[in-house]
């Protein structure tokens, strides 16, 4: 599952007199050198002019120092090096670090949208000691988008609930998922996807576990729940097919292994 390493330790400063690895992003890709996917060494950064302002601090890791850089075509690339889709390069590249380009991806949509203020327009300010824009005019400030989203494995006796999604590239069958509303809890957003999606009520949730994901910036929150009452009843906007999954019943394809729906389903698969 695609997580941040243990040991990575997060910065906000850049540590005094270390050379950095360049995580560089644009609009959700990331520069590679495309015989070994190895990061940009320092002096093809130098060759990209990248702005400092568009340079952030993003921590330590296995004894090295990276930051996060952003540019705004795909041209500015240099011979032998290449932008790659995140998706792309999950078990291509290191865990470790395809978790750092997660974390660099997040912060560069969030830099790249927030140059100006968007209450008057102003340019924008990144503030010292705090991951922060901040309006030098009227001082509205903003930080890194973080968009909670729940998940959930409804079971039903020894069957558990699956779902193929009708957003375009969503084939496979997994767990319903669906994002907070302003005003609501995470089990108050399960209870309300869940009806709205398939026309069941449920209860006894629990928690699962959760995970930050790039796409572009959610936090995928997971439950598993009981069946409680109701048949399903499909929102064809949303939901192309639903049905129970059995022991007896072949199981679908999984969604990517670097997802938590991956976990949550093969950790409440039916069993003989």
């Amino acid at each position: 599952m695609l997580q941040t390493p243990d040991t990575f330790q997060p910065l906000i400063r850049p540590p005094e007199h270390a050379i950095p690895a360049t995580l560089l992003v644009c609009r959700g890709q990331l520069l590679l050198r495309n015989n070994d996917h190895a990061l940009p060494e320092a002096e093809v950064i130098e060759k990209l002019k990248v702005p400092a302002e568009r340079l952030h601090p993003l921590g330590l890791w296995q004894g090295c120092y990276y930051q996060m850089g952003w540019v705004d075509e795909p041209e500015a690339a240099v011979p032998g090096y290449g932008f790659a889709g995140l998706r792309s390069l999950f078990g291509v590249i290191d865990d470790g670090l395809a978790a750092l380009a997660a974390r660099a991806v997040q912060l560069a949509e969030w830099a790249r949208t927030h140059q100006y203020c968007g209450v008057c327009a102003t340019p924008m300010q990144r503030l010292e000691g705090e991951r922060c824009y901040a309006c030098p005019a009227c001082d509205m400030r903003a930080y890194p988008r973080i968009s909670p989203a729940m998940m959930v494995l409804v079971r039903k006796g020894d069957a558990v609930l699956l779902a193929q999604h009708a957003r375009p590239g969503a084939p496979r069958y997994t767990a319903l998922a669906g994002f907070l509303e302003a005003g609501e809890s995470i089990e108050d957003a399960v209870h309300r996807e869940v009806y709205e999606e398939v026309g069941l009520r449920v209860h006894n949730l629990r928690y699962f576990g959760s995970q930050s994901w790039p796409f572009p910036h959610s936090l995928m929150i997971a439950y598993t729940a009981d069946y409680l009452s109701g048949e399903i009843r499909i929102d064809a906007s949303e939901i192309t097919d639903a049905r129970w999954f059995g022991p007896d019943d072949a199981w679908p394809e999984l969604p990517t292994a670097t997802s938590i729906a991956a976990e949550l389903l093969q950790a409440n698969r039916p069993q003989r």
